[in-house]
This record gives structure tokens, sequence and C-alpha cells, in this order.
């Protein structure tokens, strides 16, 4: 619609509602977290795909609400030709009385409704089969369109008579399911029948359990659609244990579930009253659906508009924007500020647009950031768009759809996080499928509507071609490892040097010889080869574990080293060479042997079907290899618990594998693990390292949320990106992140934590720091604000901080910060201050930045001292925010107990 008959269209709702209780009903749950995940693809994706990412995010629902929602179908699939589909309105309505079925009929469509189609959507399996306690309600689905001279009175009645018929038609049929509802939900204390969903070549489903149990109940395991969300429900507001309360909620043609809490549910749910819109199942989800449909179907708003009214920019971020965009966005504000939720909040939004053959999936963040997403893309034969609560939900995506269709691949072209009201790109993402010439093209753009591209390169053809001449010449060499070969005869004793989180040699990166040798011929070849001459070689490599545990140690180096550098990758894309190396790094690890194999080697390995078979380590062994595949991601039968049990009965060295979002990784092993090593391959859940009290824990992938909450000593070293909240009330340790950071790294921090994050972070980075001073036991974190380029290289960030508050509110530590060119100004400071850079402050922070450059390859005086081609004093390069305090309090050390000992 656009906008010229909203007033029309509000004076009709006043009709509908007038007489009704619309008084603000009182809060009824307490806030809560939930998962949510969706994607887009450019042809129709089976439901079946949805489930193990919503397998895998059960810990931000509770089993009491769970739902999907799917558009652009094959009409065929729905027993209906492509004109119904296009032009009709799928009514779904679920019967939680099967004898309303005849009333609701009666009643509420036939009187205004032609009905062209019906199905009763018949349950796949029994209920109990699937361990649900309360029987999904029946789901009868019509097809209809607005009786022709209903349309006609109501479009006299309500002066739409010049409006496009579309545009009646669509209030119609909304006003018609409102009456619905209110007639056999809303108004009854018996709840007999609700309207699941209304929208054309749209439908809902949910039910009072998991979303993947909607998937196998309604039997929507074969029905393909291209676009796809799901949800899992944590109690927030309103009925949260009834099918009726759960997510998704429909507007109109689109369908929204949300992760979080709408602080100022109260207010909004006042000024939807007063464009008289009546809330009917008391859940913010549904007011957040039923603004974006006032907004965009009656008010007209573009998408642009539409996202700043739900989450206006502010602070800095708005005075950073051109002064036409400011001057429209204070009109926004003027006119939707009451009615703009308030964060916590995480949208993911499906939309369809029969009209123009299109399709739509949305999320927006709100300015808080309070709640975790990611989003990704994959371009190929056909392509896909994804968001979700966490990114193992969106690689578990991937890995099931690869595994199914090979079209897709397991590794996304580019992942990413939004800052909710974000200069730079709004905070929000949208993927939308256009018809083209040879079937629908995905487009990716921001809230700006500018594209999102994925990193160029080639994808790979020809995978099986015979052995290269190249790639023998940079095998050869490694067949024939030299003295340094043997991993473990390098540097010893994992526990002999008390602590100290170098020490030990031995672990899955290889002994740094011949690993990093061969490391090194394999990146200066690379950008020369095909996919198959890659495929090759890895397979080769891989191969060298056959010559026992020095060759599976060099193996291993080799292929770790390929998976965590950033290098060039020639014509190819990135994500192809990052399958096949972490095909290799699976199998390798797959054939260690069993804990009751008859095999000489120090290495072991255990998996969710021989777990009882744990037992000490004897004959020399030292290595523990946990296969996570198949484990559950939390509780006492889950891996994070089988490694504390392998380390009680003397295990030191362990490499995690097959990580499909499990949690509490390296969780729970106690005091004093300085001798102990862990190195995780996968996709790892939330909490990794939490607790950590001496251990080294590699984590060769991105982490998640929650990674290192209160770490008391030792090392992590995560070669990605890190989530929300990573570092919270951490007391110490040396932490170094590769990529960036989400919102709110190292709260709370306090003691001595060492932190380097070579990106950048979304906001509040160390926000109520707590560290000392640096210069007497106390913390810092340093901030590269440096990310690598298709090639390999080392670029600086456009901007080496993007949010508002930096160090807000420390009382301790310091922050050194790469900004050689002053773009940090004193508005993002909220209670730091800029400090001078001395001698003893370089002297301090140099050696953890030499550690950085050992792990990542980010070289100190190459990568970060040298700006346009000169090499600057540090002082010129980093600047040092501080906390605002009287200088006696600047100068306090740490107290003993805070500071831990053996670091």
């Amino acid at each position: 619609m656009s906008g010229r008959f909203t007033e029309e269209v509000l004076a009709a709702r006043r009709r509908l509602t007038r007489g009704l209780d619309t008084s603000v009903r009182p809060r009824s749950a307490e806030e809560g977290g939930c998962g949510v995940v969706g994607y887009a693809a450019t042809v129709p994706l089976a439901g079946r795909y949805l489930q193990e990412p919503a397998r895998r995010m059960h810990n931000r629902g509770n089993g009491k609400g769970g739902g999907v929602a799917a558009a652009g179908f094959s009409p065929d699939q729905l027993g209906i030709d492509d004109k119904t589909l296009k032009n009709a309105y799928l009514l779904q309505v679920a019967l939680l009385d099967d004898t309303a079925e005849d009333d609701v009929e009666k009643e509420a469509i036939r009187p205004r409704l032609d009905i062209l189609h019906k199905v009763r959507v018949e349950p796949a399996m029994d209920y109990r089969d699937l361990g649900l306690d309360q029987r999904p309600p029946n789901v009868i689905r019509y097809v209809v369109q607005a009786a022709e001279l209903e349309l006609r009175r109501f479009a006299r009645e309500h002066r739409l008579t010049r409006a496009p018929t579309r545009v009646a038609e669509d209030e119609l049929i909304f006003q018609n399911t409102f009456r619905l509802n209110q007639r056999f939900y809303a108004s009854l204390g018996d709840k007999r029948a609700f309207v699941l969903s209304h929208g054309r070549d749209l439908m809902i489903f949910k039910i009072v359990g998991y979303a993947e149990q909607v998937v196998a109940y309604y039997g929507l395991d074969d029905l393909g659609a291209r676009v796809w969300i799901a949800h899992q429900r944590f109690p927030t507001r309103g009925r949260v244990w009834h099918p009726a309360g759960s997510h998704p909620f429909s507007g109109m043609n689109e369908a929204l579930v949300h992760n979080g809490d709408l602080a100022n549910y109260h207010s909004v749910t006042e000024y939807l009253r007063q464009h008289h819109v009546v809330p009917q199942f008391l859940t913010d989800t549904e007011v957040a659906v039923l603004l974006f449909d006032l907004w965009h179907r009656i008010y007209g708003y573009p998408t642009e508009a539409l996202i700043e009214a739900l989450a206006p920019t502010t602070d800095l971020d708005f005075e950073r924007l051109d002064p036409e965009r400011q001057r429209t966005y204070r009109a926004l504000s003027a006119m939707h500020i009451n009615g703009s939720p308030d964060g916590p909040w995480f949208f993911i939004i499906a939309a369809s647009d029969p009209d123009r053959d299109r399709y739509r999936l949305l999320g927006i963040t709100d300015t808080a950031m309070l709640r975790p997403q990611v989003f990704a893309l994959q371009r190929g034969p056909e392509s896909i768009g994804l968001v979700a609560s966490e990114k193992q939900a969106i690689d578990n995506t991937l890995a099931v759809l690869s595994a199914g269709d090979s079209r897709f691949r397991p590794v996304a072209d580019r992942y990413w996080s939004a800052r909710g009201g974000s200069y730079t790109d709004g905070g929000a993402f949208t993927f939308d499928l256009i018809p083209g010439d040879e079937g629908y093209e995905l487009r990716c753009s921001d809230k700006f509507g500018r594209p999102v591209e994925a990193p160029t390169g080639d994808l790979p053809e020809g995978f099986f071609a015979a052995a290269p001449v190249n790639g023998e010449a940079v095998i050869g060499p490694l067949r024939r490892p030299g003295d340094g070969g043997d991993a473990e005869a390098d540097g010893g004793d994992a526990e002999a040097d008390g602590g100290d989180a170098e020490g030990d040699g031995g672990d899955a990166e290889g002994d740094g010889g011949d690993a990093e040798a061969g490391f090194a011929a394999v990146r200066s070849a690379l950008p020369g080869w095909t996919a198959a001459e890659v495929r090759w070689v890895v397979k080769e490599v891989e191969g060298l574990a056959a010559g026992g545990d020095a060759g599976r140690d060099l193996a291993l180096g080799v292929l770790t080293r390929l998976n965590d550098r950033r290098f060039d990758c020639g014509d190819l894309r990135r994500a192809v060479v990052l399958e096949l190396v972490r095909a290799a790094i699976c199998r390798l690890l797959d054939r260690v042997p069993g804990l009751d194999a008859p095999a000489e080697s120090t290495w072991r390995r255990v998996d969710r079907d021989s777990k009882e078979t744990l037992r000490a380590p004897v004959d020399g062994e030292t290595t523990l290899v946990i296969c996570a595949a198949g484990f559950p991601p939390e509780g006492d039968h889950c891996d994070a618990r089988l490694a504390v049990r392998a380390h009680e009965l003397g295990w030191r060295r362990f490499v995690v594998y097959g990580l499909t979002g499990q949690r509490f990784t390296g969780c729970g092993f106690g005091a004093s693990t300085g001798g102990v090593r862990m190195d995780v391959y996968g996709s790892p859940g939330d909490y990794l390292g939490s607790g950590l009290d001496g251990m080294r824990l590699h984590v060769h992938a991105s982490g998640q949320d929650q990674l290192a909450q209160i770490i008391q000593r030792g090392e992590l070293v995560v070669h990605g990106d890190v989530g929300q909240a990573f570092g919270y009330g951490g007391k110490g340790g040396d932490i170094f992140v590769l990529g960036s950071a989400g919102g709110r790294p190292l709260i709370n921090a306090v003691g001595r934590p060492r932190v380097v994050i070579n990106g950048t972070c979304l906001d509040y980075l160390a926000e109520s720091f707590m560290a000392g001073d640096p210069h007497a036991g106390g913390g810092f974190v340093i901030l590269n604000s440096v990310a690598f380029d298709d090639a390999g290289e080392v670029r600086p960030l456009q901007t080496p901080y993007p949010g508002s508050n930096l160090f807000s509110l420390a009382s301790g530590g310091a922050l050194y910060v790469r900004d050689p060119a002053r773009h940090l100004v004193d508005a993002q400071l909220n209670g730091g201050v800029f400090a001078e850079v001395e001698p003893r402050d370089w002297a301090l922070i140099e050696p953890t930045l030499r550690r950085n450059e050992e792990l990542f390859g980010i070289a100190v005086d190459r990568d970060l001292l040298t700006v346009d081609g000169e090499r600057l004093p540090p002082d010129q390069v980093y600047r040092k925010v501080v906390p605002r305090q009287p200088p006696d309090l600047a100068r306090q050390t740490v107290p003993d107990c805070a500071q831990g000992t053996g670091d």
C-alpha cells in the first residue's frame, strides 16, 4: 500500500474494535531468551532441513512453545494451481476443540469468504511418540478469497472503493481473522479455535513443544518452501504454555519470530490501541508483528523507514548520518517514538509478495544489542542467506543441507553480526528473492539498501582429477620429515612447566617445525592451483597420518594451519578450501584408534558409542581425542562432562572435534590445570572455556556467546570471531581473538586479564572493567582493529571502533586501540579518557602482541606498526584509554586475591 488509504483503513479498524475491552493486560511472565533461525534460498528447500538447527537450540527454549513459518511454496504440493497460490489466501485455522470446525466455518469463514480449497493437515505421527505432553491442535487449511459481493460492500462501507482491490481485500481478510479470533478464542474462557496465519503463499504452524517437533508432527519434512523460519520459545509474555502463544505470529503476508522481551510492552500496546489495533494473544511477538503490519501495509513505509521506526538510530550513530537521513529519522521518531519497541529484542521476519513474485527474509536487531544474532551468505549453483541466534545453528543448517543437496556447501562464504542502529549498515539485513531469467536471484542488502556480497572466487569443478605435478612438488618433502617431525620430542612433558601456557609443545598444531614449513609450502603454491589440486594435496597431507603418531602430528599441524590462517586462495573461494581441509581433519581424527583397540599409539579416541570404554591413560598414552558428534549439547551425558571425567582419570591433552553446538567445552576441569591442553574443531556452542583456570584452550573456529566467563588463568585462543558477552567477570588469563567480538565483551572483568581482539567489537567493550593498574599487576585489552582481505593480507578496518560506549564506566585497567588516523573521539568514551602511550605501555603490551603474532601471523612490525608503508613508533599508532578517576585511584594496584598465581 502506498499509504494513500491509511486513514480509511484506520477508520475501519475503529469500527471493528468499538466496544471491546482494549485495556493493557498485566505482565504474566518474566523475561526470557529464545532460539531463532531462518533462511531464504533460490530454490524450495524441504522442511526437514530446519530440524537440526532447531534441535541444537533447545537451551534457548523449554519445550513449551515452538513454531515454524514458510513462504514460497510449490502449488502442486498444496493441491492448487499457480494462479490460485498467487492470488488466494492460505487461511490456517487451529482447532483446539475439534467440534468447533463447523461453527468456525459457518460463522467466521463462509459469510465473507469463498472457499476454493480445503484440506485437513493430517498428523504424520502420534504426538506421544514425539514426547509431547499435549496433543497439538488439528489444522484446517482453507484456500480462500473474499466473496465478490462482500468485498464490494466492505470497500463501499469503508470508503475504499478507489483503493486497489488488493488493499481492500487484504484488510477484509485481516478483519475477518480478528473477528474469528475474538469469537472463538479471545472472548472465551474455553478456547475453541484461532487463526495461525492468513497470508498469501505463507503458512505458520506452532505447538506446545519444540520447533523440530512441529515439522515432524505435521509432516512438513518434504514440504518445499523458499523461506523458512523457526522459533524455540522460552517464556516471555502471554499464554506461554499454549499453542496460540507460541511464535511465529502473522501480520498479513509476513511471519515474525523474536528473541527477547519488549521492555515497553505496555506502551507499545497502548500505541497500537490508539491506532485501533487490539492484540488478542497478549504476547509481545504478536505486538511486534502488528507494529510491522501497521507501518508496512497501512502506512506504506519503505524498508529503511520501517526498520528505523522499529529501531531508532541514536547518539553518535545519528550524528554520523547524512543530513537528509537525519531529517527523515527525526520525523519518524517524532511520529512513532512511543511505539518503537524497547530492547532487548531481535526479529526475524519471513515475508511473501506474490503480486511481484518476491520473497524476503529480514533480520533486525535492537540498538541495545542484548540478544545475539549471526547472518551468513553462500553463493553457488543456488544461493542461500541465513540468520540465527547462534552461528552453530547456521553451520548445522548448512551441514544437513549440503549432505542432502549437492548444490549447497557446508561452509558459508561470509558470516557477520549486526550492530543495531549502526550508521554503517543500520544493524538490519534483508535477503530478497527476485525472479530472474533463470529462476530466482538472491540479493542481500543492509538497512540502507546497499548490497552485501560474498567473497569472490570460483567454485570447484573436476574435483576428482588426477594427481597434479604442482601438488607433488609440495607434498614430496612432507613425506620425508626431518628430525623435527616428531611432535612429541620437542618439548616435552605437558605437566613439567607448572602452568606455563606456552611450555608443553605437543599440541594439535604440530611441533612448529615441519608443520609450519609444510603449511608455508602449501600456502605459497595454492594461489595457482585448481580445486582438484587442492583436494589432492589435502588428501595427501591427511595420508601422512598413516606414519604413526609423528605423522599424525605433522598432518594435523599442517591441516590446522590451513584451517586457521588467512591466505590467498587464488581463484578459489576460501570456503571451498575450508570445506576440504575440515573434512580431512575429521577423517584423520576418525581413524585414531579407540580406547580398547589393540593398536600402538599414544593417541586414543572415544565417541558417543564408546564412551563407556573411558579409562585412565596407560603405556605412555598422551592424547585423548573426543568425537563430539551425537552427544547432547549439555547435561550429565554431554561430551563436556566426558572430558571432565577423562581429566579426573589422568588425561592432560585433548582434541575435541565434530562439535555441532555442544556447550561448556573446556569447563569444569577445576583449579591448577596449567598442564592441560585442549584443541577444539567444529562449531562449538556457548560458555566454552568459562571458569578456565590454567588450561590452554585453542578453538580452531569461531566462538559463540558467553565464552571465557569468570576465566581465572590460562590461555584461550579463538581462530575466528566470538559472540556476545565473552570474558564476563574474567579475573585473569591470556585471551587472543583473531576476529571481532559481539557486544559487551569483558564486562565486569577484574584482576589481570590480558586480551587481544584483532578485529573490533560491536559496542560496550570492557564495560565496567575493574582490572586495577596494568603496570602494577592489573589487566588490559588490546583492540587492533584489523582484518584480512580476500588475499590474506592484513588491512585496517574502516573505523577502529563503531560504537558509542568504549570502556564504559570502567574503574580500572587500560585499553589500547590501534588508531593511527585518530578516528576515535571523546564522545565514544563513556567514563574513560585518552591518555598518552608511554614507553612503559609498549613494554607492557609488546610481549602479548608478539604472542599474537605467533598465533595468527599478524606481524607486529609489518602489519601493526606500519601505516601507509611507513613504520611508526607505537605512540603514533596506538591510543590508550583509561578510566576517568582521581590520580590516587589510577595508581591503585590489584588486590592479591584478584590476581591469581602462575598465570
